[in-house]
């Protein structure tokens, strides 16, 4: 059977040659015999992919050396609580910025746990801009300061961080982790669940600032949650997701292989500027991202009409392009053309769109 197109939100797409890299060594891992999935997490093997992915992923982002990276479990989900766990440990307050779905429930969830504060939001608007951060008035008491850099289901993204002085700024960037440059040192913590851009679901990696490890959490947080001993365990506490930080290894092999983070950023500005001008020429659909704040991965797109949506995707998984219903608190379409997406598949689904405007307007 031929792939098809897989314009997935996540669990998404994963490169070719990745896929082929991995089922060539499921059997036997490079002469041990045995699968990736079967090995110790403590064998000399496995010591050698997580740190070579971990290296590989310091080179790609330039990490700091004063920052740690560990690989956990539990997805970006888990780090809702993980982040208040760890880090509302000073004045019990954070701030948070409410761009979409995920850091809506990331603030509920530290308000569970401490004293957190929207200090502004886009819920006003169904969360199609990002709230000006210029205009933010921020507790310089708080313990941190939280967005969600790229909102999948609304398809935003921050094109300007906020300005937060002293206060440590935490990122949630799981659906445009390794898609563009960032500059690490701007974060106190950067986290991403791996399902959109770098690997199978399961892991979320964690970047934090070394400083913000003091050894303390809030009362009653369990040990798995303890950011600091995972990070001195090298993300060992507990046996880590293995097969998944082994294909995030490969991942990171392919970003470099297609010129790292600048020429990643290339290929996606192609990619969504392929999909985004076809859809400003034209008034049968709408894209529903205010156009300052539009994402490169992530594209909800509505013809207005509810049928005629559930028409273009049921029709459109007959032409090989899956996965494209938008989510239902938006509704229509959604695109999401990460990293793997080749831009023939972007295309593709271009020309599916002018077939199906034609055959219905």
């Amino acid at each position: 059977m031929a792939r098809v197109y897989n314009f997935s939100a996540g669990p998404a797409v994963l490169p070719e040659s990745v896929l082929s890299e991995a089922a060539a060594e499921m059997l036997d891992y490079r002469g041990t015999g045995m699968s990736v999935m079967e090995m110790s997490h403590r064998s000399a093997a496995f010591k050698g992919i997580i740190e070579e992915a971990e290296a590989d992923l310091r080179d790609l982002l330039d990490i700091p050396s004063n920052y740690k990276v560990m690989f956990l479990q539990g997805g970006a989900t888990l780090q809702f609580a993980g982040v208040p766990m760890n880090l509302m440990t000073g004045s019990g307050k954070a701030d948070y910025i409410v761009s979409g779905s995920w850091s809506k429930k990331a603030f509920k969830e530290a308000a569970l746990l401490g004293n957190a504060r929207c200090v502004a939001s886009s819920e006003d608007a169904t969360f199609s801009y990002i709230p000006n951060v210029d205009e933010l008035e921020l507790d310089p008491e708080a313990d941190y300061v939280y967005i969600c850099e790229n909102e999948t289901i609304y398809g935003t993204k921050y094109h300007k961080l906020p300005d937060t002085g002293d206060v440590p700024l935490v990122a949630d960037v799981s659906s445009c982790f390794l898609s563009e440059p960032m500059d690490v040192s701007k974060y106190g913590v950067i986290y991403g669940g791996v399902q959109k851009n770098i690997g199978p679901a399961g892991v979320v990696i964690v970047i934090v600032r070394e400083e913000l490890l003091k050894g303390e959490w809030i009362e009653n947080t369990p040990t798995i949650m303890r950011w600091k001993p995972m990070a001195e365990a090298d993300s060992m506490v507990n046996t880590p997701p293995c097969y998944g930080i082994y294909i995030c290894g490969k991942v990171f092999k392919w970003i470099k292989s297609q010129g790292g983070l600048e020429g990643m950023k290339k290929i996606n500005e192609a990619k969504a500027a392929l999909l985004y001008d076809y859809l400003d020429s034209t008034d049968f659909y709408t894209a529903t991202a205010a156009k300052g704040d539009r994402s490169l991965m992530n594209v909800p797109f509505v013809t207005g009409d509810a049928e005629l949506d559930a028409k273009f995707v049921k029709e459109a998984k007959a032409a090989g392009i899956e996965n494209i219903k938008g989510h239902r608190s938006v509704g229509g379409m959604r695109a999401s053309i990460y990293n793997a997406m080749p831009i023939e598949g972007v295309q593709a689904l271009v020309d599916f769109m002018r077939a199906f405007e034609a055959a219905n307007k």
